[in-house]
């Protein structure tokens, strides 16, 4: 990420005496998207000596979901993850980032004067197709840790998993998932 990046999380120390739930659901937002199951959870059982215990928290809870979370709130918790492939007008800054979007795509969000090329557009339809066949399979969204890698890497993924996977299988790889994509925020935002 830039030196200028356009996102901060809030002192620790503000988020486990000063902060109301929406400041709290906020930061947590910055890590998690917005996800109130996580944040509930999360706001109960405070305090946190770092972000990185406050994401340790997390790993538990989304490791166990069916002890902590209904299977409504489970699906809430993946579903607020962006589709891989997203306009980018709909991914937040870290989102454009981590799905293969320059820091400069992320500060403009949207550039109306540029032309996708060709293989942009191909790579867009593909995946806009795969993520319909995956949440019509799954019943919710695909969830990865890209990690800056081109869109286009992704796409035998999404089919691996399409085609070889169980919808179990695959809530328990979306919450790892988000979990390592939190650290990876964290790590980012230079944040402990």
């Amino acid at each position: 990420m830039s030196p200028a990046a356009p996102v901060s999380l809030p002192s620790i120390e503000f988020i486990n005496t000063e902060a109301t739930v929406q400041d709290f659901a906020t930061a947590v937002t910055l890590l998690f998207e917005p996800a109130p199951p996580i944040v509930q959870h999360l706001y109960s059982k405070r305090p946190y000596p770092t972000y990185s215990a406050l994401i340790d928290e997390t790993a538990v809870l989304l490791a166990n979901p069916d002890k902590y979370l209904t299977l409504e709130e489970q699906l809430d918790v993946i579903n607020a993850h962006p589709r891989i492939g997203a306009a980018k007008a709909n991914l937040s800054a870290l989102s454009l980032i981590e799905q293969g979007y320059t820091p400069e795509d992320a500060a403009k969000k949207v550039d109306a004067t540029a032309t996708p090329s060709q293989d942009d557009e191909v790579t867009q339809a593909t995946l806009k197709r795969l993520n319909q066949e995956y949440e019509d399979k799954y019943g919710f969204k695909f969830v990865v840790f890209v990690n800056g890698r081109p869109r286009n890497v992704i796409i035998p993924v999404m089919e691996e998993r399409i085609k070889n996977s169980t919808k179990e299988a695959e809530m328990k790889v979306a919450m790892s998932d988000m979990v390592a994509i939190a650290r990876d925020r964290l790590k980012k935002l230079n944040v402990a």
